[in-house]
């Protein structure tokens, strides 16, 4: 028997009520194409428009995407561990709503104003969500988590699961959130210029960059304008917080019953089969 088998048998069982949450999380990230979305809405398929926007929207949209990002993150660690919950998700929808109104009005110009706002308000709904899964924003890890919700949420898409997938993902910004986490907790945020964070901002942007393209070319087609930019900007809101859901009910899950249980009962309800564990692995479990 492997060291990875004896130590899932020694953890504990899933209540039928954890079991369920999980299965729902495994639903919303394994799945999260707001292409599908917005080509319902367009009429268009969406996702290849996105991939021929001209290199001059390209640019534009990469620049509004590091700018609402860096927003982001300032709010996720000023305001968001001294800030109360508003308990409404509607109302955070209904902004972003607005907000979308004002970019299918004005188009690709108004971006640079409208991506920031939209990418705070979304950040404030995605925090809420946290809470509620029992996150402590006090943490910087925590906090990081939320903006990190943005880069899960714009997963290319893949047939390799391994790749593009939640938890590989996850993986490739672990040691950058890390460091991030434990720079700010030793030194304050009087560093917030400092390189890892700006690497955290670019890894997250490479991936939220692709939904805001595929928002973008979206709100382009001819039956966008203010009505369609304010469906395109709740799908967009609603995308994420389906993410946010996922991810903070897995954190929920692994503060409880520990990483490895939460990954192989992850998988065996995705219908893929666990990665094997090394002895470091197992040894992060036990202690996590």
């Amino acid at each position: 028997m492997s060291l990875q088998e004896v130590s899932l048998q020694q953890a504990p069982e899933f209540t039928p009520d954890d079991r369920d949450a999980l299965r729902r999380a495994v639903g919303l990230l394994e799945h999260p194409s707001l292409a599908g979305r917005l080509t319902s809405l367009a009429g268009r398929p969406v996702e290849l428009i996105g991939f021929a926007l001209p290199a001059t929207v390209t640019k534009a949209i990469s620049s509004a995407t590091s700018k609402g990002l860096e927003a982001a993150l300032k709010v996720a660690l000023r305001t968001l561990p001294a800030s109360r919950s508003s308990g409404s998700q509607r109302l955070h929808r209904a902004l972003a709503t607005a907000s979308g109104a004002v970019g299918g009005t004005f188009g690709l110009a108004a971006l640079p104003m409208e991506l920031p706002v939209s990418t705070v308000i979304m950040l404030r709904a995605i925090a809420e969500i946290a809470r509620s899964e029992g996150e402590d924003l006090s943490d910087p890890e925590a906090a990081l988590a939320c903006v990190e919700v943005f880069a899960l949420g714009g997963r290319a898409g893949s047939t390799d699961a391994a790749e593009s997938g939640y938890f590989a993902t996850r993986a490739v910004l672990a040691k950058t959130v890390s460091e991030a986490a434990r720079l700010i907790a030793e030194r304050g945020l009087a560093n917030e210029g400092a390189s890892i964070l700006v690497k955290f901002v670019t890894q997250v942007a490479a991936r939220f960059g692709i939904v805001v393209s595929q928002k973008v070319a979206a709100q382009a087609l001819p039956v966008a304008g203010a009505i369609g930019g304010a469906a395109i900007n709740y799908a967009f809101i609603d995308h994420f917080q389906d993410i946010a859901h996922g991810h903070f009910t897995v954190r929920r899950l692994e503060r409880v019953y520990g990483k490895q249980l939460v990954r192989a009962e992850y998988d065996r309800i995705a219908g893929r089969e666990p990665p094997a564990a090394t002895s470091t692995d197992l040894t992060t479990n036990a202690t996590s």
